[in-house]
């Protein structure tokens, strides 16, 4: 059955009601408030975790929940604008919409963590919460891991294209939000390879090679960054061509894993209240 929309907040609550009689698929989308250069908007997290859900909820009949646009990022923080909510709230806050959605009769939720592995620890801790909780199937896609060597493929950047603000997200940006974005100021970061990858995110290994997460400061981040303004990729390698050709990856991986891993599952709910 095809909807107008499949947003919640665009439905009326009968609406609702009548999905949760044939389905239970909640998707969640979390991004961020956060830098991302000079030539792209701070909407950028929050736009991959809306354009998964969109290009996936139609076909795996899911409603999605509105966007959360806040994430943890705090070494962000050394450039204007950003906005980091604490760890331990952005578990409180999944939790508290995953709780509520579970109420209603969502018995399985999808967060689409568009802040790509940096949310991903709280949020790991909010899914493994719901599910003791609950009983309900919680899980975390994140834009970032869901279909990595598949987004590579599409790259020409010697990082992978997964830089900060570099070729994937410039390019994902320029398919859903080309008005946000100005090339003229897009420029890419010196790529300096060794052996270990002093990553700020630990679930965002390289492809080969050895890594050691190092919790990264605002402060780290404005020395690092400060030569290309907050970018650490190769902004102009990014086309709209590879944006459109990445969102159906990553939109055909969501769909992938709903059918074969979020709808199979069968769900025993336990007694579950209302946030308070």
């Amino acid at each position: 059955m095809s909807m107008q929309s499949r947003w919640i907040h665009e439905l009326k609550w009968p609406e609702i009601a009548d999905y949760l009689k044939r389905s239970d698929i909640a998707l969640i989308p979390v991004g961020a408030t956060e830098q991302h250069g000079p030539h792209l908007p701070l909407y950028v997290d929050t736009g991959w975790a809306v354009g998964m859900a969109e290009g996936a909820a139609e076909r795996a009949d899911a409603l999605i929940a509105p966007p959360m646009h806040y994430g943890w990022g705090p070494h962000h923080m050394a450039y204007p604008g950003t906005v980091t909510l604490r760890a331990d709230t952005l578990v409180q806050v999944c939790m508290d919409i995953g709780e509520s959605l579970v109420y209603h009769g969502f018995k399985k939720l999808v967060f689409i963590n568009g802040n790509r592995a940096a949310n991903l620890p709280p949020m790991e801790m909010a899914v493994s919460k719901l599910r003791f909780q609950t009983g309900a199937f919680a899980a975390v896609a994140d834009a970032g891991l869901m279909a990595k060597s598949a987004v590579h493929d599409v790259c020409d950047a010697a990082e992978g294209g997964l830089g900060h603000a570099g070729e994937s997200e410039t390019a994902y940006t320029l398919y859903r939000n080309p008005e946000l974005v100005d090339m003229s100021l897009a420029v890419d970061a010196e790529h300096k390879p060794g052996r270990f990858t002093l990553s700020h995110k630990p679930m965002e290994p390289p492809f080969d090679g050895d890594s050691a997460y190092v919790p990264r400061t605002d402060g780290d981040m404005r020395r690092s960054t400060e030569a290309t303004q907050g970018i650490a990729g190769s902004a102009s390698l990014a086309t709209r061509e590879k944006g459109e050709r990445i969102h159906q990856i990553l939109s055909d991986a969501l769909v992938d894993f709903i059918e074969t891993h979020v709808r199979p599952t069968v769900v025993e709910l336990k007694d579950v209240k209302i946030p308070t």
